[in-house]
């Protein structure tokens, strides 16, 4: 195996080399966010109950720990809702939405990297393809029936279309399902937002003297 690895690198050529480059970033970042977004997720419905059994019982500090404690965007779009508790409905909805607006791109960061790196690979493939080519054009006179030589740049071509070829896909796909992880994200802030949201709104609000402790 390690034999055919290094047969295939030789073959390839010189641009096999930063496609080899391409994909090790490309799994690298694909890895780091896929961490990154699964470290995010919680059990929103029990989060929101727990949050909700509290400010019931007028206990918003407790409910603010909570917040602090609980790993992801979620809970960080909950605090600053819960820090507004007692305003008016249209500060509560724009505390909630400034959350989010600050919280949707970093669920996003380097996502663009990857989708980048997938139009990035083709080409370069492409353009190993060509530089191929290219040299089988000007030794064409010098090969003199050497079979082994046009063997050894066809190979190299379509070895540097086929690696760049795979490397895009597997970028592509990459892709897809971060965001896809992000809209699964999305929604659940939207979802969570409305609902602590149209909870606040209606919930009595607590005595002034706590809510001056919280707000210090």
């Amino acid at each position: 195996m390690d034999n055919f690895q290094n047969i295939f690198i030789l073959q390839g050529g010189p641009v096999v080399y930063p496609l080899l480059f391409i994909s090790i970033l490309s799994v690298i970042l694909f890895v780091e966010r896929t961490i990154y977004l699964h470290k995010g997720q919680i059990g929103n419905e029990d989060f929101l109950s727990g949050i909700k059994n509290l400010v019931r019982k007028k206990r918003l500090v407790e409910a603010l720990t909570l917040c602090e404690d609980t790993p992801g965007p979620l809970a960080r779009i909950v605090k600053s809702a819960l820090l507004h508790y007692g305003e008016s409905r249209e500060s509560i909805r724009a505390s909630i939405q400034s959350s989010a607006i600050v919280e949707i791109p970093m669920l996003e960061r380097r996502i663009g990297s990857i989708a980048a790196l997938a139009k990035v690979a083709p080409m370069l493939g492409f353009l190993g393809t060509i530089i191929a080519a290219l040299q089988a054009l000007y030794s064409l006179d010098s090969f003199n029936g050497d079979s082994a030589m046009l063997s050894r740049l066809l190979g190299e071509a379509l070895i540097t279309s086929a690696a760049g070829l795979a490397v895009g896909i597997m970028a592509m796909l990459a892709c897809h399902f971060l965001n896809g992880r992000v809209r699964a994200h999305v929604q659940d802030f939207e979802w969570a937002g409305h609902e602590i949201y149209e909870f606040l709104s209606t919930t009595p609000e607590i005595g002034a003297q706590q809510e001056s402790a919280i707000k210090e």
